[in-house]
């Protein structure tokens, strides 16, 4: 019976892999097809002669190469912020006293219920009295920081005994010293969860990068595909081939660094 039941779970898994891996692997596939196969009923599994021209097609139409690295520059600029900026917060609210920390940090959970959407008004005001609107300095600054980053390594900071601290103090060393050189060596599991999770959502940002540029020098990816099958018209191939470039290197990312993030995640939730 107990057989029985690890067979169910497992084939129940399965299937849930296959759904959510089956439309990458479809996207690939089509990428690679004529525009009869793609557009023939019933529709073709595999490809007859591998096309890899749609993809020479959408760098000829579209700068890709020019908004992949516009897409590098904003990731690794945000990653770098955020890990910055959370590692400050995540301390403050972990090992240092002052009154109402608690509870501040309670009503910045309580930020966390917001939708992004909503925050976009406020993001696009600040952005256009600073005078950066379409510039990639504006697609940096709504990712520099995340309470939802805090509180895990707020957690991980407090799963870090106050023995440590106390030697640390003891040895001479001041605040900021123990935080660089104890803290954010242990903490490396979660930092690198919080690296990843913040560059895949900088990478795969659409919606403010719309709103907040104007001119193809500072388009990136996600808006760049967008502003692609604008001006292709409906050919599925070279969509899904411009759809490869953009998702490809997150995939990657994610696989290869998904024992990371699960870690991160799962440790960072032992304690609050």
């Amino acid at each position: 019976m107990k057989t029985f039941k690890h067979t169910v779970v497992y084939l129940i898994l399965l299937l849930g892999a296959l759904v959510m891996v089956f439309p990458f692997f479809w996207m690939l596939v089509s990428s690679l097809k004529t525009a009869a196969e793609v557009n023939t009923t019933p529709p073709t599994f595999w490809p007859q002669n591998l096309m890899f021209e749609n993809y020479s097609y959408a760098f000829e139409k579209a700068p890709f190469l020019l908004y992949f690295k516009n897409s590098v520059f904003v990731t690794i600029s945000c990653v770098a912020l955020t890990v910055f900026t959370t590692i400050l917060a995540a301390f403050a609210f972990s090992r240092l006293k002052f009154p109402g920390r608690d509870l501040l940090f309670s009503l910045l959970l309580a930020m966390m219920m917001i939708p992004f959407e909503i925050l976009i008004i406020t993001n696009y005001t600040t952005v256009v009295k600073m005078g950066l609107i379409d510039t990639l300095v504006a697609l940096i600054i709504p990712f520099t920081s995340s309470i939802f980053y805090t509180y895990i390594l707020r957690n991980f900071f407090l799963s870090i005994p106050d023995s440590l601290y106390y030697s640390a103090r003891v040895d001479g060393a001041n605040n900021w010293r123990y935080l660089w050189r104890i803290m954010v060596p242990i903490a490396k599991p979660a930092l690198v969860t919080i690296a990843l999770l913040n560059a895949i959502a900088s990478w795969n940002s659409f919606l403010w990068t719309m709103i907040a540029t104007n001119s193809t020098a500072v388009r990136t990816l996600p808006f760049g595909l967008y502003a692609f099958m604008s001006s292709s018209g409906i050919r599925y191939e070279r969509l899904m081939a411009a759809a490869t470039i953009v998702v490809v290197p997150m995939i990657l990312l994610f696989v290869l660094f998904r024992k990371n993030i699960v870690s991160g995640v799962s440790r960072g939730g032992l304690k609050g």
